[in-house]
């Protein structure tokens, strides 16, 4: 009767003897690669109004032509660049803004392309004030901010400062735009506030 305990046992030691080998094994599990080459690193969520700025960096899919799909930055004059489209103005647009205009572009040469813009990574939203101002310089840009609350970061306006002439220059798909801002009016609550955007330039003079 003990025969097959003698047979049975050198099995039963062996199976024990590899589940403790693999319970107490450090190397981690093999991690299967994404599909179609996809990346493990996770990107930074924007909401779907965000507008772009020089530096952000994006993925823009064409479907089914891998040639034409390409990872870019926004160049500093706002700009990116693509095969047969060549430059595309990015700065100012949200990403679906974006995807339009390059679906737009490439129908000369695909019929009815597909075209995906995903913000892979965003730069800190910052704005400038110059000129007569106490303290000049960039900002960080940390919600909804006005050019008065922007003025009054930087120190507030000097004493030689031409209130009434103030502007905001802000650069648009279609260029550069300047909105006009008079202080005195803003501070006794006769003008609407003007909300300000990334890569806004306030210049007191």
């Amino acid at each position: 009767m003990k025969k097959p305990f003698r047979l049975i046992a050198p099995v039963a030691l062996a199976a024990l003897l590899a589940a403790t080998v693999s319970a107490q094994d450090p190397r981690p599990a093999p991690v299967t690669p994404p599909a179609n080459g996809g990346s493990t690193v996770p990107s930074r969520a924007v909401s779907s109004d965000y507008r772009l700025v020089p530096g952000d960096k994006l993925r823009i899919e064409i479907y089914k032509d891998a040639q034409l799909s390409q990872s870019l930055q926004v160049r500093p004059d706002g700009k990116v660049t693509l095969p047969l489209v060549g430059d595309v103005p990015a700065a100012g647009r949200t990403s679906n803004e974006l995807r339009d205009a390059i679906a737009s572009s490439l129908k000369e040469y695909i019929a009815n392309p597909v075209v995906t813009v995903i913000v892979v990574e965003t730069v800190p939203p910052v704005i400038y004030v110059v000129g007569e101002v106490n303290d000049p310089g960039p900002q960080p840009l940390n919600g909804q901010i006005s050019v008065l609350q922007a003025l009054s970061m930087a120190g507030g306006v000097s004493d030689f400062a031409k209130k009434k002439d103030i502007r905001i220059q802000r650069k648009t798909p279609t260029g550069m735009t300047t909105l006009r801002f008079n202080y005195n009016d803003a501070i006794n609550g006769h003008a609407k506030p003007i909300y300000l955007e990334p890569g806004d330039t306030i210049i007191v003079p």
